[in-house]
């Protein structure tokens, strides 16, 4: 029989996170304050946790997993990496394709691994409160749950044209006990400005973050968590990508390109860093491809330049690329990718041209999910629908050239709770959205002016 499951022992669980940044030519650029001046660690300690920040700004290359945040991994990971026999015969590629099911999780994705990792921290920090933002809900599911198994209260506010979207995702956050707000709320200045100016505003994942970390900010007892975009969240699931290496040698393979979806990057550089960190030191150089929408394209249309992460302004400057901080995207089913900028570290990658980018369309994402729920069995989330039809793009490239790369995507999760998309897509409701250059522009005309940047 072909081997289809590449399973490893929990003793092959990482014991440490690799840190990209460490293996960068150019140190990533500093995160600046309101007045333009670099900021140090302590600037973020209204919102963060001590050793949160440490990890921030970290040059360390690899970095200890604590032995508390290991054994609850215990519960879920390692994660199975599967060979797509059926896919490719479906297909007629020459080419392996090979992805890794993080869908196995309680909480079903990915975001489950960063989500114990900052529990952990805070609660080694005394904190007893945290707030978040969500999209389409997997974030804010790990992160209640995560607080449940340390103790810690949680406060999701909830993109609301997902809140809407996604009822079941609300249910349960609240089953593990977190308390979810639709955003954008009454419940802060934020989300009162942005109502008062557009009382049916959907929200976005930028004005759900300025509504979390306004509240972090205001209270004592209270900090703030990202699902995404901050280095020490993309540390976190670089365990993606080095059980990956570990799998692919255990069939003495290794792949050609990666592809996973890109929304503020924390599944894109799970899966990715660690293979740069091969080329980085020599290796085999591997195509890294982050899949974005092209209703929300910040990597293939956005401007490199200091940016707020929120929509408020309430979040330090980074170096991004972005779409502007008060862009709002249409509501698209793939609610974790419906984010104005990229991380710093990704978007520093991309503008070095040590990773690639690709923008694709709803209705294709969607068709690919389908094409694949039907040969291997797994219904996908709607944002690793995105990762899959940019290797099913590629494997058709190849059934044409000849070529027999081997591919590998991330399948960051399940997507029992988006089958209303699944409902819409199947009845031909759906929509592709290609978000108009004069509206991009605008954006970007309204970007923060930074001296000598």
């Amino acid at each position: 029989m072909k081997q289809t499951k590449i399973l490893l022992p929990e003793t092959d669980i990482p014991k440490q996170w690799y840190n990209v940044a460490a293996d960068l030519k150019n140190p990533p650029a500093p995160s600046l304050g309101p007045d333009g001046k670099p900021l140090d660690g302590s600037a973020m300690s209204a919102i963060f946790a001590d050793n949160i920040i440490e990890q921030e700004v970290s040059m360390q290359r690899w970095i200890d997993i604590p032995e508390p945040v290991r054994e609850i991994y215990q519960q879920w990971r390692p994660t199975p990496m599967f060979r797509a026999h059926r896919l490719e015969e479906a297909l007629g590629t020459p080419c392996k394709i090979y992805y890794k099911y993080e869908g196995i999780s309680a909480a079903g994705s990915h975001k489950l691994t960063s989500a114990i990792a900052q529990a952990y921290y805070n609660k080694q920090a005394g904190i007893t409160r945290l707030t978040t933002e969500t999209g389409a809900g997997q974030w804010g599911s790990s992160l209640s749950l995560a607080g449940q198994m340390f103790g810690i209260d949680v406060r999701v506010y909830m993109v609301k044209v997902s809140f809407d979207q996604k009822p079941f995702r609300r249910s349960m956050m609240q089953t593990w006990g977190g308390e979810v707000i639709a955003s954008p709320s009454n419940l802060t200045e934020a989300g009162r400005k942005i109502l008062a100016a557009d009382p049916n505003n959907q929200g976005s994942l930028g004005i759900a973050i300025s509504e979390a970390v306004e509240e972090a900010a205001s209270r004592a007892d209270t900090k703030y968590a990202l699902g995404s975009v901050l280095n020490h969240v993309l540390l976190h699931q670089t365990v993606i990508g080095l059980e990956a290496k570990k799998q692919f040698a255990l069939v003495g393979d290794y792949p050609d390109m990666i592809f996973a979806p890109c929304g503020g990057g924390s599944n894109f550089g799970g899966a990715a860093f660690p293979f740069y960190a091969d080329e980085a030191a020599g290796g085999k150089k591997v195509r890294l491809v982050a899949v974005e929408p092209t209703s929300c394209p910040s990597l293939t249309r956005g401007h490199y330049a200091y940016d707020f992460g929120d929509t408020e302004g309430l979040t330090p400057l980074m170096l991004q690329y972005t779409l502007g901080h008060d862009f709002m995207p249409p509501g698209i089913h793939a609610g974790g990718l419906r984010y104005h900028g990229a991380s710093t570290l990704v978007s520093q990658m991309y503008h070095e041209k040590l990773i690639e980018a690709v923008a694709v369309p709803q209705v294709a994402t969607f068709q690919a999910g389908v094409q694949f729920a039907r040969t291997e069995g797994i219904i996908p989330a709607p944002e690793s629908n995105h990762a899959i039809r940019a290797c099913i793009d590629e494997a058709l490239r190849c059934k044409e050239t000849g070529e027999a790369k081997t591919l590998f995507f991330n399948l960051s999760g399940h997507g029992h709770f988006d089958m209303v998309s699944y409902d819409k897509y199947l009845n031909n409701q759906l929509e592709d959205y290609e978000y108009p250059q004069a509206e991009i522009d605008a954006a970007l005309e309204r970007l923060p002016k930074v001296k000598g940047a």
